[in-house]
C-alpha cells in the first residue's frame, strides 16, 4: 500500500524523502530540548514533562484529560478498546487508516468489526450513517463507535468541513454511538482552514494528535477525552505494554513541536500546492489540487505503473509511496523548495 516495505541495499541513499511526513527527523534544537528534559516515572504521574504535554494537549483540544502514547496507531487501538467490546461494530470510511493500515487491529485486538462507508474524498455524510444504522435486533452487532479521520489521508489529505463534522457527530450521538477522531493530521487541517483544533474536536468523545508527522518529533502521540475515558484508557495502555517510564525526553520533543512546528505547516501546504500544479502539467499525469500536504498522482495515463515510476524515482534518490495505482508525495519540514524543484524535474525526465 505504501510502497516498498523492505529497503533495497543496492539503492542510492534517499536524498528527497516524500514517502511520508513520518520520515521527518528531529531538528538540532528539538534534540537539545529533549536531551535537557526533566523526567520521572510516567506511570506514577511523576514525569513533569509528560504531565505538561498531556495537560497542554487536553487544553488545545478542549478535553478534560489526556494520555501519552508511543504512536497514533496505538492511540486508535486504545481508543477502540476503551469504547468497544468484542462483537461491536464501528462505522468509518472505507479508506480509513483503521481499516487499511493498522494490521486489522480493531478485529484482532478489540474483536470489533469496522463497517466501511463510501464517500468522496475519504468523507461521508449523515445520510450515509443513517443508511447503515441497525434496528437493535439481537441478531445485529451492537453499533458503538463512529470514527472520522482528519485529514482524510487516502481521500487526498482532504479537510473535513466543520459543519460536516458537527452533522455526522450529531447523527452518531443521536443513534447512541460514541465518536472518535483519528487526528493524525489535525493540525494540518487547523492551519489550512483557520479553524481551531478544539473546534474540530469539540463533538468527539475521544481524539488524538500525532507528533511524528508534520510536527517532526521522533515518537509520540496524545489521546484526549473525558477524565473517565482517559482513566479507562490507562488500563488498556497497561494491558498493551504499560507505561513509558522516564518518557519526558520524548514528551519534550512534542512540546517543542507545539511551540515551533505548527505555524510552519503552511510551508508544507504551499510546497504541496506548487508540486501538484507543476506535475499536473506533465503528460499522462492526473493530479488533484491538494488541500494540505498530501499530493496524489494518478499515473494511469502515463503508460507506466505506479510501482515502476516509484522505482525509477528511487534510483535517483527520491522516495515516494505507492498507494494502489497512485503515487503519494508528502511534503514536510525536511523537504525544501529546492527538493520540490528537483522532484518536478525528475518526473519530467521520466515522462519526457
Amino acid at each position: 500500500m505504501y510502497g516498498p516495505q523492505t529497503p533495497d541495499p543496492t539503492a542510492p541513499a534517499v536524498r528527497i524523502n516524500l514517502y511520508s511526513d513520518t520520515q521527518t527527523k528531529p531538528t538540532p534544537a528539538m534534540r537539545a530540548v529533549m536531551a535537557a528534559a526533566e523526567v520521572g516515572d510516567e506511570q506514577l504521574g511523576l514525569d513533569p514533562t509528560v504531565n505538561a504535554l498531556c495537560a497542554r494537549v487536553a487544553g488545545l483540544l478542549g478535553k478534560e484529560a489526556a494520555i501519552f502514547l508511543p504512536s497514533g496507531a496505538m492511540c486508535n487501538s486504545v481508543a477502540i478498546l476503551t469504547h468497544c467490546r468484542p462483537g461491536d461494530e464501528i462505522i468509518a470510511h472505507e479508506s480509513s487508516h483503521i481499516i487499511d493500515a493498522e494490521g486489522g487491529a480493531p478485529w484482532a485486538l478489540a474483536g470489533a468489526r469496522v463497517l466501511g462507508l463510501t464517500g468522496a474524498g475519504g468523507q461521508f455524510l449523515p445520510r450515509d450513517i443513517e443508511a447503515v444504522l441497525r434496528g437493535g435486533s439481537r441478531y445485529d452487532p451492537p453499533q458503538t463507535l463512529m470514527v472520522v479521520e482528519q485529514t482524510a489521508n487516502q481521500g487526498g489529505g482532504t479537510i473535513w468541513p466543520l459543519e460536516q463534522i458537527r452533522a455526522v457527530c450529531a447523527t452518531a450521538h443521536e443513534a447512541g454511538l460514541a465518536t472518535h477522531m483519528d487526528g493524525a493530521r489535525l493540525f494540518n487541517a487547523a492551519v489550512a482552514s483557520g479553524v481551531a483544533a478544539a473546534d474540530y474536536a469539540a463533538l468527539f468523545d475521544s481524539v488524538w494528535v500525532d507528533f511524528t508527522k508534520g510536527l517532526g518529533a521522533p515518537l509520540g502521540a496524545v489521546l484526549a477525552g473525558s477524565a473517565d475515558f482517559i482513566d479507562r484508557a490507562w488500563r488498556w495502555k497497561q494491558r498493551l505494554g504499560g507505561s513509558l517510564r522516564q518518557a519526558g525526553f520524548a514528551a519534550a520533543g512534542c512540546l517543542y513541536a507545539l511551540d515551533h512546528h505548527i505555524e510552519r505547516l503552511v510551508d508544507d501546504h504551499e510546497h504541496a500546492a506548487y508540486l501538484a500544479g507543476e506535475l499536473a502539467k506533465l503528460p499522462g499525469l492526473k493530479v488533484a489540487a491538494p488541500q494540505t500536504n498530501l499530493v496524489y498522482v494518478d499515473v494511469a495515463g502515463s503508460g507506466h505503473k505506479a510501482g515502476f515510476m516509484a522505482d525509477r524515482l528511487r534510483a535517483q534518490g527520491i522516495m515516494v509511496s505507492v498507494m494502489g495505482a497512485r503515487l503519494r508525495l508528502c511534503t514536510h519540514l525536511d523537504v525544501s523548495a529546492a527538493d520540490i524543484t528537483e522532484t518536478i524535474a525528475a518526473f519530467g525526465a521520466l515522462l519526457g
